[in-house]
């Protein structure tokens, strides 16, 4: 019975996400508004589950994704599940399922390598959550940072995000803002939402 409600549960989250309508947590944070497109956070520090991929930047964060849903979905070293918003159906594990955060991250280039990154749910500790069976899956601590966010709907390609940071950046120079680090995508939403109700998002530190 309980199976059965789960997968009913799942299903209805599914069909939410193509409406653009989320149900997962997201990591705590203080926000203010700078101007009508772009707004400053504080977020306290994080853990984050990343991989690095090499190549185009739709196809590694693809690949990114496959690769630590595989942690998310058992590939650990306690078979812990962590439950997602997309349309998965869980099988039971005997572990603790593990919620997962939005938004995933993406930074990096295609030289170097696309960094891929999930946070975890703030309950959650480096001594609690279960070690990834994949070597190229790292448990990460992000450090308490400050950021300027501008959010964007629609297409989330190379293009679209690369006049997403100019846009941010213009912004902070005109507001005398300095960014000390590089420009990273958000993404709260599967690729079937609809374009005009995905939340995406770009994002830099100062």
């Amino acid at each position: 019975m309980n199976r059965i409600v789960k997968f009913v549960g799942q299903v209805a989250e599914a069909g939410a996400s193509v409406v653009g309508i989320r149900s997962v947590e997201e990591p705590h944070h203080i926000r203010r508004p700078l101007t009508e497109d772009v707004e400053i956070r504080q977020y306290g520090p994080r853990i984050a589950a990343e991989t690095t991929v090499t190549g185009d930047k739709q196809r590694a964060l693809s690949a990114g994704f496959r690769r630590i849903a595989g942690y998310i979905f058992g590939g650990n070293h306690r078979d812990a599940q962590i439950a997602m918003t997309a349309p998965v159906v869980q099988q039971p594990s005997g572990g603790e399922d593990i919620a997962m955060t939005s938004p995933v991250s993406q930074t990096g280039s295609a030289e170097e390598g696309w960094t891929v990154r999930f946070y975890m749910p703030a309950k959650w500790s480096m001594e609690t959550l279960p070690t990834p069976d994949n070597d190229d899956v790292r448990l990460v601590r992000v450090p308490a940072e400050t950021v300027a966010v501008l959010k964007f709907t629609g297409d989330r390609g190379q293009r679209a995000v690369a006049a997403c940071t100019e846009q941010l950046m213009k912004t902070l120079r005109d507001n005398d803002i300095e960014p000390t680090g590089e420009a990273v995508a958000w993404f709260y939403d599967p690729p079937w939402t609809l374009p005009f109700r995905r939340r995406n998002e770009v994002a830099v530190t100062i």
